[in-house]
């Protein structure tokens, strides 16, 4: 069957079609997901791709390659526009926008403990705890605790520090914790210290500065200058605090995503802003894909549409353009337990909130600019340098353990002029001596390249190996083994002195070449080189604690076959094991009070 639209005859299918809400999926003649949509009455929404008016170029052309149409009846609309997202996200369609965004966002995190710790948190939230956010990253979030720490002196410990103290720490010096381990403040003094911080987190600025002040002169009449000293020290950090607020609303303690855009030669930024309690936490910058000839309210409605749903949403989102999907408000409603309204800014505050967005969305979109240029100057040099004009995606492989133990390889991937960490893969390597990197490398690289060799994957114009001659010649050796002959190995060592700058390339006829330290051709490397290491180190670190967690966890006598199956299920992993208290692990079936004390001292 081709690919052309010509060829293939829509009208039975469109005939087929009834009159009601569902998602429709084109295919080429390849069997690939050419584009995934949803409608409110399908009939209509497919008969409307094959009409010769009124379609844009980019659509024209993949109607031209439709080769099949299938598609899915719902009971609703908002029930196709869920499908339609989650089959984006699993299918990754050619001609959708796409917005890469698989992370969990950051939570400030008060614990339910007696004495209340403040940390950081990503993942599914637990009931025992008080959570604030989301923040858009990691650095906002943690910015925001150096602040509480400042102001209000909250424990940050973990509890296996906290409960074995017997002296108070740096932190109680440098006057960032008031030492409840030592019982050097007391329960009710804590508890306010905690009710304070969370009226700020909500952004109820001023009662808890009416609440500072008051306590502030009531020490002071009381003749008790020391603690009012310290109060006086809260009210100046409390101001510091509010100082750096660049966005504070005035309407009262608002929540609200504010999504901003800007379009510059055919780059597309999304800017996300985050006011939580009336305080700008904030901001996340995306760039979709396959966005470059959409209109700004597709490009809001799309982002909303892929970002929100299986996520928190706040009550209120202010959009840069309007918002025509009327089944999004009422989904995103039901999803998040509370109404949720969709607006344009058009005047007052809000409308300065989103001016100050598409202020960072074009800043963003001009550093992204910036950056692809740099990026464009070292593949060109690399190009030039390889004599490989088409050179495009470039993979490399690093291998990591300490003393043999726990030993992964990484494979990172550089493509279209940038790292794709959706593509990295990790591999644990098993079975060999212990040490033996050629090995190592010898069955990273066949896991990694044996689909290919079955026509399956993506083909790498070029294969970097951190290392020299003699891992190199394993990898020639793995490419021939699976007939991949027509491969570009390259290897890349550090050269005599080990030191950035000096590295050497190192080619399958046993030639080595060494680059300028200052050509942007090497500094490429160095970037792909450095990623896979840091990559590799990361997962290694993580296996090798897994390791070592589960050798702790046999040692540990009362612990049989049995009961540690019971701490891994009931916790889902060792890190949850690790991180349980003492009470947790005693409602685990066949774990006493003095047998969890045990497991709880051996893993600390």
């Amino acid at each position: 069957m081709s690919s052309k639209a010509s060829e293939f005859d829509h009208r039975p299918v469109l005939d087929s079609l009834p009159p009601l809400p569902g998602v429709y999926r084109f295919f080429n003649a390849k069997g690939e997901v050419l584009y995934v949509g949803k409608a409110r009455q399908l009939k209509k929404r497919v008969a409307s791709y094959f009409q010769k008016t009124s379609v844009s170029p980019r659509i024209r052309l993949m109607v031209s390659h439709i080769a099949r149409i299938e598609t899915t009846v719902t009971r609703s609309e908002a029930e196709a526009l869920l499908l339609e997202n989650n089959l984006i996200k699993s299918l990754k369609p050619r001609y959708n926008i796409l917005f890469r965004d698989d992370k969990s966002y950051p939570y400030i995190v008060l614990t339910g403990h007696r004495f209340p710790r403040l940390t950081y948190y990503r993942g599914a939230p637990n009931r025992q705890h008080q959570y604030f956010g989301p923040y858009p990253n990691s650095f906002a979030a943690k910015e925001s605790i150096q602040l509480l720490q400042k102001i209000f002196r909250i424990r940050t410990c973990e509890d296996s520090v906290f409960n074995n103290r017997a002296r108070p720490c740096l932190l109680h010096q440098i006057h960032r914790c008031t030492a409840p381990c030592v019982k050097l403040i007391s329960d009710e003094d804590y508890q306010a210290d905690i009710r304070n911080a969370v009226l700020l987190l909500q952004g109820r600025q001023q009662e808890v500065e009416q609440t500072l002040r008051s306590a502030m002169e009531r020490a002071a009449e009381q003749q008790h200058y020391e603690q009012a000293a310290a109060l006086r020290d809260q009210l100046r950090a409390l101001h510091t605090v509010q100082q750096k607020q660049f966005v504070e609303s005035t309407g009262g303690a608002t929540d609200a995503d504010i999504i901003a855009l800007a379009q510059q030669d055919g780059m597309v930024c999304v800017n996300l802003a985050m006011v939580r309690g009336g305080r700008h936490l904030g901001d996340k910058s995306f760039f979709p894909e396959h966005a470059e000839d959409l209109s700004a309210d597709e490009i809001v409605q799309a982002f909303i549409a892929q970002h929100y749903l299986n996520r928190s949403v706040p009550p209120l989102l202010v959009l840069a353009a309007e918002c025509h999907d009327e089944a999004l408000a009422p989904l995103l409603s039901e999803q998040a337990g509370h109404a949720v309204k969709i607006s344009m800014a058009t005047s007052g505050e809000r409308r300065q909130w989103l001016e100050m967005g598409q202020h960072n969305a074009l800043l963003a979109l001009q550093q992204r600019k910036a950056q692809q240029g740099g990026q464009q100057l070292r593949l060109e040099r690399l190009r030039e340098w390889l004599d490989m004009p088409d050179l495009q995606r470039i993979e490399c492989f690093d291998i990591s353990h300490t003393m043999g133990e726990a030993t992964v390889a990484s494979c990172v991937v550089y493509d279209n002029l940038d790292m794709r960490p959706a593509q990295y893969r990790r591999y644990n390597i098993t079975g060999i001596t212990p040490g033996d990197d050629y090995a190592a490398m010898r069955q990273a690289l066949t896991r990694r390249y044996q689909k290919l060799a079955e026509g399956e994957g993506a083909r790498p114009d070029l294969i970097l190996i951190d290392g020299g001659l003699g891992q190199l010649r394993i990898a020639v050796e793995v490419a021939h083994e699976l007939g991949l002959n027509d491969l570009m190995l390259v290897g890349v060592a550090k050269g005599e002195e080990r030191k950035a700058g000096q590295e050497q390339l190192i080619f399958p006829d046993g030639k080595a070449k060494q680059l300028r330290g200052d050509d942007p051709a090497l500094h490429l490397i160095q970037q792909i080189r450095d990623e896979a290491h840091r990559f590799a180190i990361t997962g290694h670190r993580t296996r090798r604690g897994k390791v070592r967690i589960a050798s702790s966890l046999e040692e540990i006598s009362g612990v049989g076959d049995k009961r540690r199956r019971s701490l891994l299920t009931h916790f889902g992993g060792l890190r949850e094991v690790v991180q349980a208290s003492v009470e947790q692990l005693c409602q685990v079936e066949g774990i006493s009070k003095a047998l969890a004390e045990k497991i709880y001292q051996q893993l600390h």
